[in-house]
């Protein structure tokens, strides 16, 4: 018999509201979740990896929900099944979710959603992944061999690159994230993965290395660590690629997204950071990430690694 998890009265400030002045002031969210699952045998054994760790479920909901920005609950209460789905061992998700301090002059109590899902119905309408659109357009220039996906998260650009015949090793900090690539990568019949759980900002001012001269090219999106920039540069080989897309200032000022300036790079600060690399493409401006939220200031890179082994 299913076990249910269950968390009541979830507090946090996110942006959600039909109007740009509602989504511009966080407002007061509450999440009440159950989720059930087979943990029968936590009970016995009092070990905390054979059940779902609440504490867990409560921080990546608050991370999720804090970063995004969307117009409806509907839209939000999505991304959040769908990552507890992905994260998650739970077979079925009841959520409620609600705003505390609703814009009506009417309504003295909250309004909100109700509903829940099976894993299997969330399963037969989920969309395919899609990769990040300037991976798409600068394909052509990334060569066939070994990729890195920096950041992997749910492994929307590696399960594309895979599709287009290269070797890629994603790296993420998040261990369920990555088993949930390998099982997608798995289900469309996709070889050539190999993940890496990997923590890059366990020491703030000296990640750990990638390596050195290991990999044809190294794709990273909406992901900013300013000190692994010269890891990356060392774990190129000659010749080989960056391609990097991340947040800009203007769309923390423009959208109050991240939620911290610190997450986004100043004008031209990529050039900087990326300076002994050849430049083959750069832009900075409105874009569409890929998320499904709108377009995104950012600035995005095409760079190639130079040296004794580079043809002129």
């Amino acid at each position: 018999m299913a076990q249910r998890i269950v968390i009541e009265r979830l507090e946090f400030y996110g942006r959600c509201g039909v109007t740009e002045d509602e989504r511009r002031k966080p407002q007061l969210i509450v999440v009440d979740l159950e989720l059930e699952a087979a943990v029968e045998s936590a009970g016995l054994s009092d070990r905390l990896h054979e059940t779902i760790d609440y504490a867990r479920v409560a921080e990546r909901i608050v991370a999720l929900s804090t970063t995004l920005t969307c117009q409806l609950l509907e839209t939000l209460a999505e991304q959040l099944v769908g990552m507890l789905f992905t994260e998650f061992p739970a077979d079925r998700v009841r959520i409620w979710i609600r705003k505390v301090h609703a814009p009506l002059a009417m309504v003295a109590g909250s309004v909100g959603i109700r509903f829940e899902r099976t894993r299997a119905a969330h399963q037969s309408k989920q969309q395919p992944l899609s990769p990040a659109p300037f991976l798409v357009e600068q394909l052509a220039r990334l060569p066939k061999g070994q990729i890195l996906d920096v950041a992997a998260g749910r492994g929307r650009n590696a399960l594309y690159l895979l599709a287009q015949g290269s070797q890629v090793e994603a790296i993420d900090r998040a261990p369920d994230t990555l088993s949930a690539l390998e099982a997608a990568a798995r289900t469309q019949h996709l070889s050539g993965l190999t993940t890496r759980v990997l923590d890059l900002e366990a020491s703030a001012d000296h990640p750990p290395s990638l390596g050195q001269r290991c990999y044809d090219a190294i794709v990273v999106f909406f992901y900013l660590h300013r000190p692994l920039f010269p890891i990356i540069l060392d774990a190129l080989k000659p010749n080989g690629i960056l391609l990097y897309e991340t947040f800009t200032i203007d769309n923390y000022f423009r959208h109050q997204h991240p939620r911290r300036w610190e997450f986004c790079l100043a004008q031209n600060e990529l050039l900087r950071l990326t300076s002994p690399l050849r430049v083959l493409h750069y832009d900075e401006g409105e874009h569409d990430g890929g998320h499904g939220s709108g377009p995104c200031y950012t600035a995005r890179l095409v760079a190639q690694k130079t040296g004794p082994d580079t043809a002129p």
